[in-house]
């Protein structure tokens, strides 16, 4: 029985493309095709609504916080360059006035959610009900102890 050469490089490509979709072998040559149901990146339009640079209030907290809107959703931003020291309980939250005080007052303030980390980039979905008019900047709060860590005031 002799071997062709031409068919072994047909099924070698139907294992190495079979991950990429379908894969046509005409006169010895191995095509492939996309994938049915192949995901397409759509362009996103994406815009900056505020920005400011973080400051320390009661622990050093540095890094760049934007509020921007992605397809009609506004989220915040922290950058790569982000830092904050670390506690129990702490909270990203939206302030009232763009100098957050140490201690903040119910009701002159919004919760974000958690922090995820007290390094690098990270986003936080605002809620849809929000009115950024009434927000002035973004912090970074230990509910436990009622402590601003840092804040950044948000200018448009």
């Amino acid at each position: 029985m002799k071997f062709n050469k031409l068919a072994g490089f047909g099924i070698a490509s139907v294992v190495l493309f079979s991950s990429v979709g379908s894969v046509i072998v005409n006169s010895g040559v191995a095509v492939a095709r996309p994938a049915l149901g192949t995901t397409r990146v759509v362009a996103q339009s994406k815009s900056i609504i505020a920005s400011g640079n973080f400051v320390k209030q009661e622990k050093a907290t540095t890094g760049k916080a934007k509020i921007i809107n992605i397809n009609g959703k506004r989220y915040l931003d922290f950058d790569k360059r982000f830092r904050s020291g670390e506690g129990p309980d702490v909270k990203v939250i939206l302030h009232r006035d763009s100098n957050i005080p140490l201690n903040i007052k119910e009701g002159d303030y919004l919760t974000l959610a958690p922090i995820k980390s007290f390094s690098g980039a990270q986003r936080y979905a605002i809620p849809d009900n929000v009115n950024l008019d009434n927000y002035k900047s973004v912090g970074i709060w230990c509910e436990d102890f009622n402590a601003t860590f840092g804040y950044a005031s948000l200018r448009k």
